[in-house]
């Protein structure tokens, strides 16, 4: 079985908020103890799911803070430390280790559309500032550029440069990092899932683990026994699902309504740009949970 440095089963946590926008710790520390009693191995805190571009520095400690202290070492916790200024991403790879996280998170610097000789040396810089794995993150459909097979390759050699969330829908290029290097890849797009695990992926960081963590659970776990069709039946069982969360609306939003439809989370806030799902949004997504099995919460009755 193929290593997994940082688990296997992860989802990128939302940020709870009140209705007034300010950050429900509790709420937080509840997301969390839900994911690990559902399949998680491994939690992502202050990731795009976790709103992190609104989130202060000291909200994002706090965040790591709380969630470490909610699993209680059952499952890793990653923290997103990614940012467009090195500086700034080095600062909140230092705070994250001084908060307890088990490893980083590192998106690629987004907007600046750096050079690969750029992203070098912003990824090593990142990984120098503490003794914590990095898990490098690949979305060129959000920051303006990929991470090239060559960068990858490079990157492998640092010895904290451990995994790869890849969100790029390259399996090509992919299978060449696998096949030079020893990092480990994580599936980072849910609509992608079998098909990473399919060409070596080690487990999933996945958004719609919030509600589906113990079928995903399922599925990596055939992959990594070489059952594909048995993978290929829990992938294809929440189909629905994936369409809920990752195509009505941002991820961050439906992930929140659907922890709201099934009693999760009390409220489905999120700060400005997003807006919270609306009513005719989530009753497609109420349909789309419901077509793909997941139980829901008894609705509360109307208030007379």
């Amino acid at each position: 079985m193929t290593a997994a440095p940082l688990g296997r089963v992860l989802t990128a946590m939302v940020t709870p908020f009140r209705s007034a926008g300010v950050l429900d710790l509790d709420a937080a520390a509840a997301v969390a103890e839900h994911l690990v009693a559902t399949g998680h191995d491994g939690v992502v805190v202050n990731g795009t799911t976790g709103e992190s571009p609104t989130t202060s520095d000291e909200e994002k400690a706090a965040l790591v803070r709380v969630v470490v202290q909610a699993v209680a070492g059952r499952a890793v916790v990653v923290a997103g430390a990614g940012t467009n200024d090195t500086a700034h991403s080095r600062h909140l790879a230092e705070q994250a280790a001084a908060a307890g996280a088990d490893g980083l998170l590192v998106v690629t610097p987004y907007y600046s559309k750096p050079t690969q000789a750029g992203l070098l040396a912003h990824f090593t810089a990142v990984a120098d500032a503490t003794d914590l794995p990095c898990m490098l993150y690949d979305i060129p459909g959000r920051s303006g550029v990929p991470i090239d097979t060559e960068t990858l390759v490079r990157l492998a050699e640092h010895p904290r440069v451990v995994a790869v969330k890849d969100a790029k829908a390259d399996l090509y290029a992919s299978a060449w990092v696998l096949a030079r290097t020893d990092l480990a890849y994580y599936s980072g797009d849910d609509a992608l899932n079998l098909h990473h695990l399919a060409n070596g992926a080690v487990g999933v960081v996945s958004v719609i683990g919030h509600v589906v963590g113990q079928r995903h659970a399922v599925m990596v776990a055939a992959a990594q026994r070489g059952d594909l069709l048995a993978a290929r039946a829990e992938y294809r069982s929440v189909l629905p699902v994936v369409r809920g969360i990752m195509t009505r609306g941002p991820g961050a939003v439906m992930a929140k309504a659907a922890l709201q439809l099934t009693g999760v989370l009390p409220d489905r806030a999120v700060r400005l740009p997003l807006v919270p799902a609306t009513e005719d949004e989530v009753a497609l997504l109420r349909d789309d949970l419901d077509r793909a099995g997941v139980p829901l919460a008894t609705a509360p009755a109307p208030v007379a």
